[in-house]
Order: structure tokens, then sequence, then C-alpha cells
């Protein structure tokens, strides 16, 4: 069998989606590369299932689709023997957050039980409710994260049915969509069919994260992860295990996390057709990091079932905001898509998250220091750029000498006590301060000065505020005996109430 897209041919041939193409290595006429196949006649039909004006193709442009709260769209039913090959999709909406509300299941051959089961956006790679772009061999995203496409084969003997179920509370006001597809005389009774299932956990128990439970006889073609973190800091030092047919020991076992993603030494954010990092906010409170992995010349075999965990491990800060140790537990919130290729009957997926326990719980201010308006004594002041600074930058003062002050103003939508975490720049020339709430002393000569330079947090804990607007001041009280300077670096400012 052999398929004209591109990148679908190459996945066709890296996946061996059907026990033929398995035997065969002149599938292809005995060529090698994406477009070896595309001199040989192909067989079957092509064939599309989209959005387009039913009502009057020729002079017509009702070519989308509404789907109001709580309803679904059938987006194909489909007469096999075939495969899709393409599928592509936009959707406009006045919610933010839709592609985390938006669900996207497929059904292979009439089953109960769906193969595909995940938020429309976590199934296209980027996660979080976020529209970004992305850009890999089987999946590319693009208009600033708006269209979606995915060349994943998927197979099927009697028939396929793709549905779109709107599980928010606002209306989808237009979902326009194709899926190409090809009409196959027959399949080889022993191809595998196209599974993909999202799991999480807000926030992640003191188990390890699973990112895939399977039985049945397959193999594993990709892993996407869609992280938040709820404390600073590197989170990345848990390790990967594949148990393989019911081990008890994982023979398969990765070295960190970065490192199960083709990355090294942390993360920063890029795109590669096996594996990237598109969302990327730094190792910041409430940060998000997207990371996708695709094995798609290393698929991971079983015969009966696999197992896939990952740990969440990394730095773990004391009350001092200093670092306890760089291999603790963590505590984040994780989300994931695991796609694999399987013989049927596959195992039914657990019960699928409600649309609001899909979103993140709640979180307090997030502000960016160098965002707000401050005002200094003396001495200048301004948004100093930098990689490792969460938003590329941090406020960077300059005090002439002991004794002067710079004030931050911010709000507090709801009355309560606060937790008010500050991730600050330590350094040779930087200085000793006084932190300040509304005038009343919170965090007390906080010493900046470091040989080397480095993020830090300080956390000032169980802070009485009210509803409205505060201060909060940073007062120079001198300097270390071995720094050359007064300055101070804020990054971020974080405050989390105390339920």
């Amino acid at each position: 069998m052999k398929i004209t897209s591109l990148v679908a041919a190459v996945l066709s041939l890296t996946l061996q989606v059907s026990g033929a193409q398995a035997q065969s290595p002149t599938v292809f006429g005995g060529q090698t590369g994406p477009l070896s196949g595309l001199d040989r006649l192909q067989e079957g039909r092509s064939m599309r299932s989209s959005s387009s004006d039913v009502w009057d193709w020729r002079n017509g442009n009702s070519d989308a689709r509404p789907i109001a709260p709580g309803q679904t769209l059938v987006v194909a039913d489909l007469e096999g023997p075939g495969r899709i090959e393409h599928i592509w999709n936009t959707i406009a909406s006045q919610d933010p957050k839709i592609s985390r509300a938006v669900v996207v299941r497929m059904y292979w051959d009439g089953e109960e039980h769906p193969s595909v089961e995940a938020p429309l956006g976590d199934f296209f790679v980027i996660g979080h409710g976020d529209d970004r772009s992305m850009q890999s061999l089987p999946v590319t995203v693009s208009a600033e994260g708006r269209a979606r496409n995915c060349y994943w084969p998927m197979p099927f003997r009697k028939g396929a049915k793709i549905t779109v179920t709107n599980e928010g509370e606002t209306q989808v006001d237009a979902f326009y969509y194709y899926v190409d597809w090809r009409k196959l005389p027959s399949l080889p009774e022993d191809t595998p069919y196209f599974h993909a299932q999202y799991r999480q956990n807000y926030p992640t128990t003191d188990e390890n994260y699973q990112i895939a439970d399977i039985e049945g006889r397959g193999h594993y073609v990709g892993t996407v992860i869609n992280v938040r973190q709820r404390t600073g800091g590197w989170f990345g030092e848990g390790d990967d295990f594949f148990y393989i047919d019911g081990e008890k020991e994982p023979s398969i076992r990765g070295t960190g996390t970065e490192d199960y993603f083709c990355d090294a030494w942390g993360f920063r954010a890029f795109n590669g057709p096996f594996y990237g990092v598109p969302v990327f906010d730094h190792y910041q409170q409430f940060g998000r990091i997207t990371a996708y992995r695709w094995h798609l010349t290393d698929p991971i075999v079983f015969d009966k079932s696999l197992r896939m965990e990952i740990e969440h491990k990394g730095a773990v800060f004391n009350d001092k905001g200093e670092v306890a140790t760089g291999y603790g537990p963590r505590t984040e919130d994780y989300a994931s898509v695991a796609y694999w290729y399987q013989l049927e009957p596959h195992k039914p997926f657990p019960k699928f998250p409600s649309a609001r326990e899909r979103l993140y719980p709640e979180v307090q201010s997030v502000i960016e220091a160098e965002a707000v308006k401050a005002k200094a004594t003396r001495g200048d002041f301004e948004s100093q750029a930098g990689e490792h600074f969460s938003h590329g930058a941090q406020l960077f003062w300059r005090p002439m000498s002991e004794g002067q002050s710079i004030e931050l103003p911010f709000k507090v939508a709801k009355a309560g006590k606060y937790d008010l975490k500050l991730t600050m720049t330590h350094a040779k020339d930087y200085g000793v301060y006084d932190v300040l709430i509304d005038g009343k002393l919170i965090l007390p000569k906080l010493d900046l000065y470091a040989a080397e330079q480095s993020l830090l947090p300080h956390v000032a804990k169980a802070i009485e505020l009210a509803t409205g607007d505060h201060t909060l001041t940073f007062k120079n009280a001198g300097k270390a005996d071995a720094s050359t300077g007064y300055f101070l670096g804020v990054d971020v400012m974080e405050l989390t109430a105390i339920k």
C-alpha cells in the first residue's frame, strides 16, 4: 500500500502499519526517502469528509459548523476498508480555553469504546488550553496555533467514525475540518489500529505519573506531555520507565525527563521532526511546558501489554527558599497524550475528566516585576533582558547608596491570607534588602550577593492583605563585604492564597 502524502509516506514506511508493508522492503520500488513511491501507480480511491458547504457548494460559503455546549459533531463517518491519511481543522470561539473544552474521539469498525479520546488541543500536541504553533513530522500546527494538522496513518476495515464534542460552556462559533482518506480494496489481517489516550493528574501524587496502560499487541509511537509547575526550579530529574509484557521491573529505563524527550541539560523552546518543546515558560511557579517525543524510527514493540510511567522529581526548596535537594519528589500539574498502534480489541480507557476538571486549578496573581510601574527614590531602573528570566526579562535597579528604596504597586482581588514568593537575582554586585508590604517588614535583610549569578526564590508566608491596592517596597540595607554593588533584580512576584 502506497501513500501519496509526503509526510504520510515517511510514516507509512517507518511505522509499518500493515503486515504487507512490514514484509516488503520494495513497497516503494526499492527507493528510500520521503518522495519514494510517488512514481508508482497508487491503489484505491482518494476521498474526503469536510465541512464544505453542503447546501450550495457551487456558490455558497457556509463552510463551517457551529457546536453548541454539550453538542457532538460527527466530522467523519466512513465505510471501509480504508485509511485516513490527513486531518486538518480550525476553530473559532469566544472561549480562550476552547481547545481543552472540545474533545475528539475516534471509533474503528463500530467499536463501543473510542480508540482515540483527547482534548482537541492536546491531541494536536499543544495542551494547557493554549494556541501555539509547532512543527513536527506527524503533527504540525500553524496560524499561531489555530490550524491543526496530523498525518498519522489511521487504517480501518469496516468503518471509521470521528466526533468532536463541545464539553465546555461556550459556543463553538465555527469548526472547519478536512478528513482526507483512501478507500482501499482490503487491508491485511494483521493491520494494527491507531490509538491515542489523554491522561492527567492535578496535582501529581506520590506515585509515578502514568502515561500509558495498554493491553494487546502493537507498538508505541509517541508521547506528548503538558506540565504546569506548582513551584519554581527544575522539575525534570524524573526518569521514564517502559514495562513490556507484564514486567515487574522495566526493561527500558531512562535518565531524566528532558533526556527522554531527546533534549539535554534542561529544556528550551524548539521544534524538530521527531521531538521538541514548543511551549517553555522557564522554570517558574505556574510556568507551563509542553514537550513531544515521536518513536517513529524506534517504536516500542509489545506482544501482550505496555505500561509507561515517568517520575516527577527535581529541585525541592526549604522554607528559606534554598535548594534542599536537586532530586526530590515534586508536585506539579501533569497532562499527557500517548500514541500507539495495536490489534483490536483494546483495553477501555479510564473515565474521561470533565471540561471543568481539565482546566488547571485557579491560581492567584503572577506578576512580572519588569512590567510593573515602579517608583525609586534614586537610581536608574529598567527591564533587563535574559533568557533565564521568566518571560525573558527582570526588573533591574541601580541604587546609588544604602537606604534608598524602590516601590512596586500591586492589586489584590480578594481579601485574605497570602504567601508571597519573590524570584530574585543573586550576583557579585547585588546588595542586602529589607522587603516591606505597605510599610510592614515581611522579609528582613535579604542578602543578594553570590559569587555566581543565580535566580533564587524567597517566600514570606501568611501575609494578611485587604482587597485593593498595595505597595511592595525593597529598601536597601547595605551590602555584603564581598559585594561590589547595591544592585537589585526582581524577576517574578507570586501571590498564593492560603485556604
